[in-house]
């Protein structure tokens, strides 16, 4: 265990000083969270109304489209996902640990949790690379979301200095370097 446990303050190390001044620190709207079991949805904050419009027509559609073009709050929002997911991750890792004493089925349970955060953060990285109208952020989003979707819940297999070096090209892409 002590490679994932070097892997684990590494990881968390860049995802909460690589992304810190990205944001408040603060998860945002549709931020991957400990207690979410579903999807991620977009960063912004609802559905535009417009006089008229039915439910259906009152999509997150607009919003993702003028998000699209506002590279600076799709980064603002990969650094407050990045951010959360960090502490997530922490806090997931330690539960694994806890129940690698406690029995088969905590264990169980706690690496459901954490494969379901892992896909969460993953799902929230790909949602962003699509919204993205900048190449060299959509490119960084994406590569990071597909480099945790093929983690697939397993810590063991968490390569820190890649996740590291994805991490400082979405920076870079996001003026943050």
């Amino acid at each position: 265990m002590r490679k994932p446990a070097l892997a684990t303050v590494a990881l968390v190390t860049v995802f909460l000083t690589g992304c810190s001044s990205g944001g408040s620190g603060e998860p945002a709207v549709g931020t991957a969270t400990p207690a979410a079991a579903g999807g991620v949805t977009s960063a912004a904050a609802g559905p535009v109304a417009s006089l008229g419009a039915t439910p259906a027509q009152q999509t997150e559609k607009p919003t993702d489209a003028a998000l699209s073009a506002d590279t600076e709050a799709i980064c603002a929002q990969a650094g407050r996902t990045s951010a959360s997911f960090g502490k997530t991750f922490a806090e997931d890792y330690q539960l694994l640990i806890q129940a690698a004493g406690e029995g088969a089925e905590a264990k169980s349970r706690a690496q459901e949790k954490v494969s379901r955060d892992m896909a969460n953060f993953s799902y929230a990285l790909l949602d962003m690379s699509k919204l993205a109208a900048d190449p060299q952020v959509k490119k960084a989003l994406a590569a990071m979301g597909a480099e945790v979707t093929a983690l697939k819940g397993d810590v063991a297999k968490i390569d820190d200095k890649k996740l590291a070096g994805l991490q400082g090209t979405l920076d870079k892409a996001c003026g943050r370097q």
